[in-house]
């Protein structure tokens, strides 16, 4: 497939002079609150939604913490003798030694652990006709199992849905592996017996051509909503600079990250500190979609 590599470097600069006419006379507008982005999308003002999220969102349905001592998948990994915990994810390490990500892969394959009330929300404004595209940083595959369709998802760090052997690029349906790597053993192509890697963007790939969407995305949202993310990682985190200045930015985070740990935050930054689960709730009640969205939970776990 085709790859690009590309730097995210100041992109919001692109859109500066949106939306912040006021400064040159006039009022300052009221500064946004939660239930002004509840309102926003119960009354269908908000109908490009596009939303950003990473581990944060995974970690209520049980993902462990490959990187926090003490963990148990963390000192599974230590018989490995990693130089450091990224090695894992590290595509020269790999080439090297690939046991330490298998071992990691068994963990996290998709099957393992199911979506909570966050992925079912994203879910919940895709069955509304409001999401325009989710962008995730997590490889558990938990919002494919949410019912969120691929054409509205953007696995900006790849996928376990599908595989391609390092040698020969032949490539093969993620479930294909999926026995192999439970028992322990390291994939081998059937034609030239290369080890076969799931499509998981290592440290030193270039990203998926699907990433790029953004540049099409973004400039057309309405709503920003930001998940479960430290927005450390490069290029995903400057995305969250890409919408327009006049668009609401919405962050359900335990901490500021980011554009929302700026000293001087725009005026419709919305900012909801603590537990995902419980931000997403308060959000979610103050749409009035508490109903709905219980029922949409209870009906997909049935099918899982």
């Amino acid at each position: 497939q085709a790859v690009f590599t590309f730097a995210l470097k100041s992109i919001s600069l692109l859109w500066l002079p949106v939306g912040i006419n006021y400064l040159k006379g006039g009022t300052p507008p009221t500064q946004k609150t939660l239930e002004d982005i509840a309102r926003g999308i119960r009354e269908r003002e908000y109908e490009k939604i596009v939303v950003m999220v990473g581990a944060g969102i995974s970690t209520p349905s049980g993902i462990p913490d490959f990187r926090s001592p003490g963990s148990g998948l963390y000192d599974n990994l230590q018989q490995y003798n990693l130089p450091y915990a990224e090695a894992i994810f590290d595509i020269s390490y790999f080439q090297h030694n690939p046991n330490p990500f298998f071992a990691l892969a068994k963990e996290l394959y998709p099957g393992n652990y199911r979506p909570n009330v966050a992925h079912y929300f994203v879910r919940l404004l895709h069955d509304k006709g409001q999401l325009l595209k989710l962008y995730t940083q997590n490889i558990d595959g938990l919002e494919r199992m949410a019912g969120i369709p691929p054409r509205k998802l953007v696995e900006a760090h790849g996928t376990f849905s599908t595989a391609t052997c390092t040698v020969c690029r032949k490539e093969y349906p993620g479930e294909e592996l999926r026995p192999g790597i439970m028992a322990g053993t390291v994939p081998k192509c059937s034609t030239c017996k290369g080890v076969i890697k799931p499509d998981i963007i290592f440290f030193g790939e270039e990203l998926p051509l699907q990433f790029f969407s953004y540049l099409t995305d973004f400039p057309v949202a309405d709503l920003l909503i930001v998940m479960g993310t430290a927005l450390e990682v490069e290029p995903f985190a400057s995305l969250a600079y890409a919408v327009r200045n006049s668009v609401p930015r919405l962050l359900i985070n335990r901490d500021l990250v980011g554009p929302f740990a700026s000293r001087s935050p725009r005026h419709n930054d919305v900012i909801q500190l603590g537990d995902i689960v419980d931000g997403v709730r308060r959000l979610v009640d103050a749409m009035d979609c508490k109903e709905e969205l219980d029922s949409l939970m209870t009906n997909s776990n049935q099918k899982l």
